[in-house]
Order: C-alpha cells, then sequence, then structure tokens
C-alpha cells in the first residue's frame, strides 16, 4: 500500500460510526470529573451479606424495548449493529458480538429518549435538514445519497437507520443549545488563571489519549475486568477503538469515540497518567483499575506545552519502490534490497532520484506536504535524523515491495503560541456542558418508561 494513499473504506466508515456523525461535545472532560469521593453506592446501604432469589443466566438478555410508547425493534437493532460490524471489519462475533448487540440496544434507548426529549420542547428536526446531511456523509464515500443507500442495504444496514441516527444527534445537539447552553458561564478570572497555568507549564509532557471506560463495583470487579480484557483483545486485533469506544464506554468522552484529547498527567487519575507515559504510540492499554472500575486507553500522541514539536516539521519527499515478482524468496528479495540500498546511496540528492529509479525499474511518487507525525511511528525518527537529500533506510516487504523516502526539503515547526482568550473561554464552555448533557440524559433515563421484550 503507498504511504500516500487515503484509508480505507472501512477505516472511513470507523470513523464516522466513531465520531458520532459529527456530535459536538469537548473531548477535554475527563471520564470520572463528577464523581463523588467514596463508594457510589453508599447511600444505598446495601447489606454485605445478601440471598439473590431467582437464578441469573447471563446468557438470557431482553432483545428489544419500548421507551415511552416509541418501539425499538430487532430490525432497528441489527442494521445499527452492521454499521458497527463493518466498522470492525467484521471482526466481531460470537459472545462478543451478543455483548455488543446489548449496547446498541442501549444507544438506541437513549437516541429515542433524546429525540423526544427535544419534541417536548418543539424543536423540530426538518427531513431536508437529515437528508443534507446524509448526502453530505454519502460524498466523503465518492457516492451519491442513492448508490450509498444501496451500499447500507448491501452491509446489513440502511439509509433509514443512519437517517435516525442523525435525527437523534441533530436533535440532541439543539437541546442542549436551548436547555443547557443558556445557564453555562465561565468569568474572565477562570480564563486568566488558565492562560497563566498553560504558560508556567511550558515544556511540560501532555499525552493525547483516547479512553473506554467500563464501571464497576467491588462485587463485580472480576467480571468487569474480564469484559474490559475481551475489548482489549478485539483492539490489539484491529478493531476500530473509536466505535468500540462510543459502544462500550460509559465515560462522557464516548460521544466523540473516546477522544480524552490532550491532557497533562495531573489532569487525568494517577493511574492513567502512570501507564499513558509507558505506552507507545499506538498501543492499546491492559484494563487499568481506578476508582469506580477500569479504562482501557490508547495513546495517540504525545508532546510538550507550548513547545514546537520537530515531529510538525513538512517534508518534501519522493517515495522510491520496487515490487518482488510473484513467487520472489526471501534469499532472492534480499539481494534486491541489498542493490535498491546501493543504489540510494549512489543518488545525488532528489535530483537524481529519477534517472536512478529508470535504471533500477522503481516507481517514483512525489508528496511535498508530508508531515512527520502523520508517518508511521517507525519512520518518524528516521526522517527527523536525516538531512536533505539523504534517503531512508529500505523498508518494506515481499508482499508490498521495497521503498525508501528521499529527503527533498524540510519546513520546520514554529514554536507553539498560547490559545488565545476566546479558544480557551470556548474550551470551559465545552466542558460545562458536557458535564451537564450527561446529568440531562441520566434524568431522562430516570424518568423513562421502558418495557423490554
Amino acid at each position: 500500500m503507498n504511504l500516500f494513499m487515503l484509508g480505507t473504506r472501512s477505516n472511513r466508515l470507523a470513523m464516522l460510526i466513531g465520531t458520532g456523525l459529527g456530535l459536538t461535545l469537548s473531548a477535554m472532560a475527563i471520564a470520572q470529573s463528577d464523581q463523588d469521593s467514596g463508594s457510589s453506592a453508599d447511600s444505598l446501604k446495601l447489606p454485605t451479606e445478601l440471598t439473590v432469589f431467582g437464578a441469573h443466566d447471563p446468557h438470557v438478555h431482553k432483545a428489544t424495548a419500548i421507551v415511552n410508547g416509541t418501539i425499538v425493534t430487532d430490525t432497528d437493532i441489527d442494521q445499527r449493529l452492521a454499521l458497527v460490524q463493518v466498522a470492525n471489519g467484521g471482526r466481531i462475533k460470537g459472545d462478543e458480538l451478543e455483548r455488543v448487540r446489548l449496547q446498541v440496544l442501549r444507544n438506541l434507548i437513549d437516541e429515542t429518549l433524546q429525540i423526544q426529549a427535544a419534541k417536548a420542547k418543539d424543536i423540530e428536526i426538518t427531513s431536508d435538514e437529515i437528508d443534507q446531511t446524509f448526502t453530505r456523509i454519502a460524498g466523503n464515500f465518492k457516492r451519491n445519497p442513492k448508490d450509498f443507500a444501496t451500499y447500507l442495504h448491501e452491509v446489513g444496514s440502511s439509509a433509514a437507520s443512519m437517517k435516525r441516527q442523525i435525527e437523534g444527534e441533530m436533535a440532541w445537539r439543539r437541546l442542549l443549545s436551548r436547555q443547557v447552553e443558556p445557564f453555562v458561564s465561565v468569568g474572565e478570572e477562570e480564563v486568566r488563571a488558565v492562560m497563566a497555568r498553560l504558560n508556567s507549564e511550558k515544556g511540560a509532557t501532555e499525552f493525547h489519549i483516547g479512553e473506554i471506560y467500563l464501571s464497576g463495583t467491588p462485587a463485580t470487579s472480576n467480571e468487569t475486568y474480564a469484559n474490559a480484557m475481551k475489548i482489549v483483545e478485539q483492539l490489539r486485533q484491529g478493531a476500530s477503538f473509536a466505535a468500540y469506544a462510543r459502544q462500550f464506554s460509559e465515560a462522557s468522552t464516548a460521544a466523540v469515540g473516546g477522544d480524552l484529547g490532550w491532557v497533562r498527567g495531573e489532569q487525568v487519575p494517577t493511574e492513567i497518567s502512570a501507564v499513558a507515559a509507558q505506552l507507545q504510540q499506538g498501543q492499546i492499554s491492559d484494563p487499568i483499575p481506578i476508582s469506580g472500575g477500569y479504562s482501557i486507553i490508547t495513546l495517540v500522541d504525545r508532546r510538550q506545552v507550548l513547545t514546537a514539536d520537530p515531529r510538525d516539521a513538512v517534508l518534501a519527499l519522493k517515495q522510491v519502490s520496487i515490487q518482488f515478482p510473484a513467487g520472489t524468496t526471501e534469499a532472492t528479495a534480499a539481494t534486491q534490497v541489498e542493490a535498491f540500498a546501493k543504489a540510494l546511496k549512489q543518488t545525488n540528492g532528489c535530483g537524481g532520484v529519477a534517472a536512478m529509479a529508470a535504471q533500477i525499474g522503481a516507481e517514483v511518487v512525489d508528496n511535498d506536504q508530508v508531515i512527520i507525525r502523520d508517518l508511521p511511528p517507525a519512520l518518524q525518527q528516521i526522517m527527523l535524523d536525516l538531512q536533505v537529500g539523504e534517503a531512508s533506510l529500505p523498508f518494506g516487504s515481499l508482499k508490498d515491495g521495497i521503498r525508501s523516502l528521499v529527503l527533498c526539503g524540510r519546513d520546520d515547526p514554529v514554536a507553539a503560541n498560547s490559545p488565545s482568550f476566546d479558544q480557551i473561554h470556548s474550551q470551559l464552555e465545552e466542558e460545562r456542558v458536557n458535564r451537564r448533557a450527561r446529568r440531562y440524559l441520566r434524568d431522562l433515563r430516570r424518568d423513562a418508561v421502558i418495557e423490554y421484550r
């Protein structure tokens, strides 16, 4: 696969689903920021020794629901589940698929409550608005709406299912803008304090983290851990972190595919910051025990506060590649790799790449807008150490061929500037809206009449 190619269709769909079709809630909120200290069940005064009357069978589940009179059908669940399956390359099987199905049902219940709450406030989402968003999404897939609807049907979903999700998220955003946002305020002193703190912390390490949070009690800790490990296994096999976060995470960041954003160690539980400091870019952690449950994190990236990151440099590159004929042995390939590397060393800068490539039958691809941090982690340090005119070590495989990146130019990043007053003000507002939105949804769940079938 060419380094400069766009992602696959399934990856783009994973991004689409994982971001909730553009639901805008703050990714900087901390998962447990609004939890009280102590056990969440203390107020219930539950006995430590108790008898459960009846047999609990974890394999028997309610399939559908009636939410305040609105029916969530098997078809609704199956079609939404199909999108999750596609986002994960069809890798969800067996018991894992059943768990995802139950989470999809919970999501559909929440979605129904959000639509109902919006209608109760006379908030209307017109069919034209929904169709416009659907058309835009279809365009992201290089399809017209009709062809995109056909594609959704082919994968087991439907245009109606996606339009329902679009309606739910548009309704929820408008409801929050009317019922929550007007009552959120941020003072000038708060903003100034944040700006001062950022400037004082210049050079400190920040982590860009993805999170999946599963709540649990001491009594259910083993079960919660087992469920978390199943998710970790799926993620390490290539499942979409964003899709799994949206379906399983109980943190506020589920709405944005688990994206916690850029945080410093002191902004997250110490257990999480300690693990984040040890992770390599792209790694998935084991379940991390924290107060109230377990967290699974992935390290998206790291940087220093208000410090120019050399990985933000923009490179002008020539990619030189050769393919191996079918049936090529490792020994033969090794000989060709050696010859390829020798030819690269004899290249006189980027100006000599074309002639060298013609001599050895190589293909050349130009790209003068490559950001170092967008390259695979294994290549980032290599490109940082190269001088203009030098070529990287050959890399590749028997299947994909071998290639090298020749550095033709580098535009180094400028020192990062502090966020503006307005940017910080907006972020603080988003965090508070996010917290109130979670409480709002909890109230809707508490007051709902839900019948399971």
